[in-house]
């Protein structure tokens, strides 16, 4: 079975790059290493480099944990929170 690629925009791929360092600036104010976090995470240090460069690659699971360690998870509760277009759909169905 072959894999599918991720498609992704550029300026889509831009916020994910700035999604990477949000997390890498979150972890160096926190004073951890890489190793650390990475090993708090349970992942490998490889794949805490690639969530800090903000790669699609990554599994939304190993996201959560890294936030988790840097007690950041309810940040993830945010995501799609604000779903500004989905209530104007909404609201033009009950017009």
């Amino acid at each position: 079975m072959s894999k599918k690629k991720q498609t992704l925009f550029p300026k889509h791929k831009e916020l994910l790059k700035q999604m990477g360092e949000n997390i890498k600036l979150a972890r160096k104010r926190r004073k951890l290493t890489q190793e650390q976090v990475a090993e708090r995470a349970d992942i490998a240090r490889s794949t805490l480099y690639l969530i800090e460069s903000g790669s699609p690659s990554v599994t939304m699971g190993a996201y959560f944990n890294v936030l988790r360690v840097l007690g950041l998870q309810e940040d993830f509760l945010k995501l799609a929170a604000d779903d500004e277009f989905g209530r104007k759909l909404q609201d033009l169905e009950l017009l």
